[in-house]
């Protein structure tokens, strides 16, 4: 007899997210997650994690009820009912800093979730973890780079937070020593798009001269013009592993990644399979950021890394604020991908120990082994889940906005892309 979902269950939760800089902002005091469960019989429970903000939120609803009944082995008929469930509804995402909008990425959005908790409950069903679901082991482990940010020492009116202000050089210094110290980290990634490009160099510089054997990457999520981006990428030459986003559109990204001596990474202006060929063709990049949770779920991520294989372009994975669910999903992904060719991107350090599963994935070396239990390997933390769930309701949040937070403390910022 086939076993099919019964029952989905969707909570939205909070959880403390501390006051880092952007190209659109600042992140607000809490960061905005859903929860997706499906369950088989009385036993059985498949985990996803998505995006919290509302409109998403409510087509994860509307697709949850048409979930209902799905055999998980059948991906092809899963993908239907949501499709079919979130019609032709398109959800921008209103924070800017991952790129364009289409219907179809937003399905793809919604689906990812659903995708994850489905191939939870094969590896459940079958008695296999994961990784094994996706074709094996490509390596051990799949190493995370140190992620950056320029931040506050606390929200205002808030007491500082564990990690302290970085404003400058000598801070984002001192934030990186903290967290390679803390994870063993041994690749390093900053975001920019915050200060004046040549105060980022000059925080480029600082981290070259302090940690001479980690390899460097930038990101200023396109806040700067193709003449400005072609300035810095001289300026870092021999630097930087990648650069990542200087500029919108593939038609900025190539221009600048005709003069650029570095590779250019994206997970803004290739995000689709529509932008695929255009972007390769192009060669306005040499880096993809992955991200099961935009580009459809972790099948969906084979056949791109397979593509960017194809092409002889690199390949990363993104992160946005996500909790242990995301982080199993990634693990299990990145060992089964064999041309994983960069450390990907967590924003673990910044969830500040908070986690939804109850025994959260460790961080050796700056790498993370995924488990060799069956499926995803990770069990909800059910106290966890309704503080979480309680947070929601409480703190009045229901969509991510940088921009608009920013604007309660400097009423003049305006978002501009580029900005430089």
């Amino acid at each position: 007899m086939t076993e099919r979902v019964t029952e989905v269950v969707v909570t939205p939760i909070a959880f403390p997210d501390p006051p880092l800089l952007n190209a659109t902002g600042v992140h607000q005091p809490w960061a905005l997650r859903t929860i997706v469960e499906l369950r088989v019989g009385d036993d059985l429970v498949g985990l996803g994690e998505t995006y919290g903000d509302a409109p998403h939120l409510e087509l994860v609803r509307r697709a949850a009820e048409a979930v209902v009944g799905v055999d998980p082995f059948d991906l092809a008929d899963l993908t239907r009912r949501v499709s079919a469930a979130v019609g032709r509804v398109d959800v921008p995402d209103l924070h800017g800093l991952t790129g364009h909008s289409t219907v179809k990425k937003t399905v793809l959005r919604v689906l990812s979730p659903f995708e994850v908790a489905s191939l939870d409950l094969q590896g459940q069903l079958v008695g296999r973890p994961l990784w094994a679901l996706l074709g094996g082991r490509a390596r051990e482990s799949v190493p995370f780079s140190a992620y950056l940010f320029y931040k506050w020492a606390a929200h205002p009116g808030a007491e500082p937070d564990e990690w302290g202000e970085a404003l400058d050089p000598a801070g984002i210094v001192a934030q990186a020593r903290r967290m390679i110290d803390r994870y063993g980290f041994t690749s390093i990634k900053l975001k920019g798009g915050v200060f004046e490009p040549e105060q980022e160099i000059e925080a480029i510089r600082a981290l070259r001269a302090q940690f001479p054997d980690h390899p460097l990457r930038l990101d200023p999520n396109a806040a700067w013009s193709v003449d400005t981006s072609i300035k810095v990428a001289r300026e870092t030459d021999g630097l930087l592993e990648y650069l990542e986003d200087p500029t919108p559109t593939i038609e900025g990204m190539a221009a600048v990644a005709r003069e650029a001596s570095m590779p250019l990474a994206t997970n803004m202006c290739v995000i689709t399979f529509a932008d695929v060929k255009p972007g390769f063709e192009r060669r306005a990049v040499g880096v993809v950021l992955s991200d099961h949770h935009f580009w459809g779920g972790l099948r969906a991520s084979q056949r791109l890394a397979g593509i960017c294989a194809t092409w002889g372009v690199g390949l990363s994975m993104h992160s946005n604020s996500h909790l242990g669910i995301s982080l199993a999903a990634m693990a299990h992904l990145g060992v089964a991908t064999p041309n994983l060719t960069y450390a990907a991107d967590t924003h673990t350090p910044w969830q500040l120990g908070v986690d939804v599963v109850e025994q959260p994935l460790s961080f050796v070396d700056g790498a993370v082994t995924p488990p060799d239990a069956s499926g995803l390997g990770v069990t909800l933390d059910r106290d966890a889940l309704a503080r979480m769930h309680a947070d929601y309701l409480r703190c009045g949040i229901r969509q991510r906005d940088d921009v608009g937070y920013m604007r309660q403390f400097q009423p003049d910022y305006e978002l501009r892309r580029p900005r430089w």
